[in-house]
């Protein structure tokens, strides 16, 4: 049988729309996607806001950490204009919004946790009180390349799903999220047609393979056989 992954929007529908805007979740629906992947951070106050940058400069017209401002500052910036000036006036959402958003539909979640720059001390509780309040616990993995975060999830929650991320080709991947009893590697391609990445299979993980724009990349992985439990795209109408 045809391998028939579970497709979640990078950022949103970030090919064709400002990363992390809900101008971006809204066209993910649109496109057909199963999912959307998301980054949070969060501000001075204690605010969960979903961006992918620890600084502001590349996605705003602002300049300036997230960690040291507030997120009545972060919501005057302009998120938009970045990528297009259709989109003007776009604004950084905090995870709340998103979740009042998605409680309207039936959209799986992959929220990732920034905390391998910047540390955001309670980050992790204040993600799972968000998840709780909203009922969205059988509809969300949080991973993290920080398996340090992953860590305190687990021992907050042991029973939400979560999934280390790995850059690259890591060696020592499995290892590592064998140590943590993880089910789930969020990796690229590069390491599920490695050997480690067979490995992982073998071993009872399952992958999701980050970031897959092009068909000719996912037929390669097919032609592989290596299972792939969801593929994380800019592109959702691509696939």
């Amino acid at each position: 049988m045809e391998m028939q992954p579970v497709i979640f929007a990078h950022r949103g529908a970030s090919g064709t729309h400002p990363e992390n805007t809900m101008a971006a979740f809204y066209a993910a629906v649109e496109k057909g996607a199963d999912g959307i992947e998301l980054d949070v951070q969060m501000t001075r106050d204690g605010e969960i806001v979903i961006i992918h940058d620890e600084l502001v400069n590349r996605t705003t017209d602002g300049a300036g950490a997230i960690e040291r401002m507030t997120v009545e500052e972060v919501k005057e910036l302009d998120a938009g204009s970045w990528f297009s000036s259709s989109f003007k006036g776009e604004k950084i959402p905090t995870l709340d919004e998103f979740f009042t958003w998605a409680s309207g539909n039936s959209l799986q979640i992959n929220i990732e946790l920034k905390t391998n720059k910047v540390p955001y001390h309670g980050i992790e509780k204040k993600v799972l009180d968000l998840i709780e309040h909203f009922d969205m616990r059988g509809r969300v993995v949080i991973s993290s390349f920080n398996f340090d975060s992953i860590k305190r999830v687990i021992e907050l929650d042991p029973y939400i799903a979560v999934a280390g991320l790995v850059w690259k080709i890591k060696r020592d991947a499995l290892a590592r999220a064998k140590d943590l009893g993880l089910t789930a590697l969020h990796t690229q391609a590069s390491f599920a047609l490695s050997r480690y990445g067979k490995e992982a299979v073998e071993n009872g993980m399952l992958l999701r393979l980050y970031t897959i724009n092009e068909i000719k990349e996912w037929e390669r992985i097919k032609a592989s056989g290596i299972p792939v439990e969801a593929i994380i795209t800019d592109y959702p109408e691509v696939f």
